[in-house]
């Protein structure tokens, strides 16, 4: 039987698009997936994907490829309507439900993992720590809530990875499209709904993004040999000033990990 809950939350705007969150599901194939290759219910939710149910249906195929062949994956929207859409394609793994951020799973299930991406956005910025408490009480142990916004088709993203029972994120992560970016802080109007009022002078996520655009810059002389280049020379640059994750393989594709605290809001 499903938890007896209120839905908790807001219809959003429901903008999506095929691929746009590859990025995304990219980084949770190398980041968290190892915890649901190890999980005993193998139970991941995609929550508000809003007006098609093209995102979810790539997740799950992805996942399935890559991760495990019995994973499920449910998609999860406080849209009645969106919900019926998506059950017009489910399949055996691949399932829709109406709910919201109390995350409403049949048998008291608890996923290993949560994808809430361009959720928050319409919500004040004071409503997101509830927000992530409600989604990161539903997870299982050592389960990941995966947060964050991206542009219509996908080409600009971040978000922060928050682990069950913990009261703020582990890391905040940055994924672009290389070709044709000017500045690494481009990506400030795409920053999650915790951060992107605090992109100003006084605030650590702006100080971030500054010097990211400074060592981009300083390594102008590499445009020749290609964006990826340029941005692989960037990311060792600023590992000098920040404690940077990953390696040259990760940033090869337009990513960049940071410990939360290195962009935390000040109170």
């Amino acid at each position: 039987m499903s938890r007896p809950t209120k839905r908790v939350g807001d219809i959003t705007r429901g903008t999506t698009h095929p691929n746009r969150l590859r990025r995304v599901d990219r980084w949770m194939l190398h980041a968290v997936c190892p915890v649901v290759r190890a999980a005993k219910d193998p139970l991941v939710v995609d929550l508000g994907y809003g007006a098609s149910p093209i995102t979810t249906r790539e997740m799950f195929d992805r996942f399935q490829k890559h991760v495990r062949p019995d994973i499920e994956v449910i998609g999860i929207e406080i849209d009645p309507v969106r919900v019926k859409q998506g059950q017009a394609i489910a399949q055996s793994g691949l399932s829709f439900a109406f709910g919201g951020f109390e995350v409403p799973l049949a048998d008291y299930r608890s996923p290993i993992a949560i994808r809430a991406f361009n959720v928050l956005r319409q919500y004040e910025e004071a409503e997101v720590k509830d927000a992530w408490q409600q989604m990161t009480d539903r997870l299982a142990p050592n389960g990941f809530l995966v947060e964050g916004t991206c542009d219509e088709i996908g080409r600009r993203s971040t978000w922060v990875a928050i682990r069950a029972g913990q009261q703020q994120p582990e890391t905040f992560s940055i994924s672009l499209h290389l070709d044709d970016l000017e500045l690494p802080s481009d990506v400030a109007p795409r920053l999650p709904k915790a951060l992107i009022h605090r992109n100003v002078a006084s605030e650590k996520i702006h100080s971030f993004l500054q010097d990211l655009d400074r060592a981009w810059l300083s390594h102008s002389a590499l445009i020749p040999f290609g964006a990826r280049q340029r941005w692989v020379a960037m990311a060792e640059s600023i590992s000098t000033s920040y404690p940077v994750l990953d390696n040259k393989v990760r940033w090869r594709l337009g990513e960049l990990t940071v410990p939360w605290e290195v962009v935390s809001p000040k109170s």
